[in-house]
């Protein structure tokens, strides 16, 4: 697949507003489905959070292959404070083309289209990022794209956790009706497997170690450019959260969050005593409950496979490394680079030729070994 000719092409024909979007001379379509959030009542969320509308009700897109009938699925999980699917389409393409599967993009909560229009608006985020740095000083890394991400988290840190919850709850209530053959597009089927990149690895990796109501017992993870613990990741970036964000969220987790889960109360029973919620914990620290969370990954080292960057500064590869393979198998984890200037936030750019043939090339490396793990 040429990469970049392909980029171009869906984004010019991708939109939310239509319920099927068919790519001329491809058996592949594209259908977005509506989704109900249940709002949570047991203290999981902001109280102010529970009016952002478009958190509750939203529609996903679902990439179907070309054999209707097939019983595979894929739920493909994107990164931190993205706005727009335009960068995964390509990557859902592939997937659904050479695993014959149907590929689900999930938004995270507040993320994508779960998120005001508002905070992806330059006009509108721009006087906010001025207020914030003129009232708490020049702040490293601050921008338009960031503002709204960073202000929330600098202001309560526990959404970060929240976002997760409620993201695993949806997707546990998505993949339910999935497996009960009660979703509209996607036939029955209890073979979910997962590619994830970035902060929705880190999602994917407490999820596969929870594995709520037994939905992913024989599920695969196909990660890529993610998969250590949080204290490894270095999530500061223009286009992630702003310096003071990050070190707000990196300080309360590492050093108060296992002080303020005391007590009795329905958070503090979910992540004390569930199997999703010790996950959670578990992948903060190498140190934090690392017994849990190594036990649980070597039994599970047949089914995750990650591929992470060298030069990727984000989540750096060293971290993923320390997380998944000083215990595992060898290959568990590769540590690849490309002959191209690249991030983690955009492993795969745009270029002009006849640098966009190493992009293409590239993205065919990644892809094809994804899909041959998860087919």
């Amino acid at each position: 697949m040429e990469y970049t000719k392909t980029y171009n092409e869906l984004k010019s024909l991708f939109t939310t507003d239509n319920e099927e979007v068919h790519i001329p001379d491809s058996d592949i379509k594209i259908y977005n489905i509506g989704f109900r959030s249940d709002i949570p009542l047991n203290g999981f969320s902001n109280k102010s959070d529970i009016l952002i509308t478009e958190n509750h009700s939203f529609s996903y897109p679902v990439f179907t292959p070309r054999r209707a009938e097939s019983d595979k699925v894929i739920l493909l999980l994107h990164g931190l404070n993205e706005r727009s699917w335009l960068k995964y389409l390509v990557w859902a393409y592939y997937l659904a083309m050479y695993t014959d599967s149907y590929v689900i993009l999930f938004p995270i909560s507040f993320h994508i289209n779960r998120s005001p229009s508002a905070w992806k608006d330059p006009r509108a985020m721009i006087p906010l990022m001025k207020d914030r740095n003129s009232y708490l000083g020049e702040i490293n890394m601050s921008s338009f794209a960031n503002i709204a991400i960073s202000n929330r988290l600098t202001e309560d840190p526990m959404r970060f956790f929240n976002s997760g919850y409620q993201t695993t709850s949806d997707i546990i209530k998505l993949l339910s009706i999935v497996r009960n053959g009660e979703h509209r597009i996607i036939p029955r089927s209890s073979k979910i497997n997962i590619f994830a990149y970035s902060i929705g690895a880190f999602l994917a990796e407490i999820i596969l170690m929870g594995n709520p109501e037994n939905l992913f017992s024989e599920s695969k993870l196909f990660i890529f450019c993610g998969g250590s613990v949080f204290s490894n990741m270095r999530g500061s970036s223009k286009l992630i959260m702003d310096s003071l964000a990050f070190d707000r969220v990196y300080s309360y987790y590492l050093n108060d969050f296992e002080k303020s889960i005391t007590g009795k109360s329905s958070l503090v029973d979910f992540l004390r005593n569930s199997q999703v919620g010790m996950a959670f914990r578990s992948m903060i620290d190498l140190g934090r409950l690392k017994a849990f969370r190594e036990n649980i990954l070597k039994k599970l080292q047949s089914q995750i496979h990650s591929i992470t960057l060298l030069k990727d500064t984000v989540i750096p590869s060293d971290g993923v490394v320390a997380t998944l393979s000083s215990f595992n198998k060898s290959d568990i984890v590769e540590v690849w680079d490309f002959p191209y200037t690249y991030s983690h936030e955009n492993p795969f750019p745009i270029l002009d030729f006849p640098l966009c043939k190493k992009v293409d090339y590239c993205f065919e490396r990644v892809f094809s070994e994804a899909q041959s793990f998860l087919s």
